[in-house]
């Protein structure tokens, strides 16, 4: 019972490192980015690597995250299973990327961001937003050094940035 109880602890205390804390003590060798967990960095490394890991049983295809191979039946081996939006008929492979989905098509935007006037229907929406709010830039150009707010912004520039090289 006592060690049932500190194991609970344990995980407690885990949990909230993982989830919960800004503290993100795992860099990224090759660009810099700032990971919370040993697993998101060697995940995030395979983009720098190319490494692919997970092969498909069926045919020869390989791929660098777990979710990709997941998804592959449903999109190649097993046309039948696709989730279909009822209100514009568009599929999906994934019930996430469904749900995701419907989000626009009736849902109202209940989310409002507490620096500016901008409405979101998901929470994970806003908190992307918010970060043009604040100073912090975790996502570090692996070339020139510059940081920056958003993933997309660095990606953007590290395109402009290996061109010059």
């Amino acid at each position: 019972m006592c060690n049932k109880s500190f194991s609970e602890s344990s995980n407690l205390q885990l949990h909230k490192r993982r989830l919960h804390s800004n503290r993100r003590p795992y860099g990224c060798p090759y660009c810099g980015k700032l990971f919370k967990t040993n697993t998101e960095l060697k995940r995030h490394v395979r983009i720098h690597t190319g490494a692919k890991p997970y092969s498909c049983r069926h045919c020869s295809q390989r791929f660098t995250q777990l979710s990709q191979l997941k998804t592959l039946p449903l999109k190649s081996h097993n046309e039948g299973t696709w989730l279909t939006c009822n209100i514009c008929q568009k599929k999906f492979c994934v019930n996430g990327d469904l749900k995701k989905h419907l989000l626009p098509h009736g849902a109202i935007k209940s989310y409002v961001c507490s620096q500016c006037p901008k409405y979101f229907y998901a929470v994970h929406e806003m908190k992307r937003h918010q970060l043009v709010h604040s100073d912090y830039k975790q996502f570090c150009c692996g070339l020139c050094g510059k940081d920056f707010k958003l993933k997309c912004y660095v990606v953007r520039h590290y395109k402009k940035c290996s061109a010059k090289v």
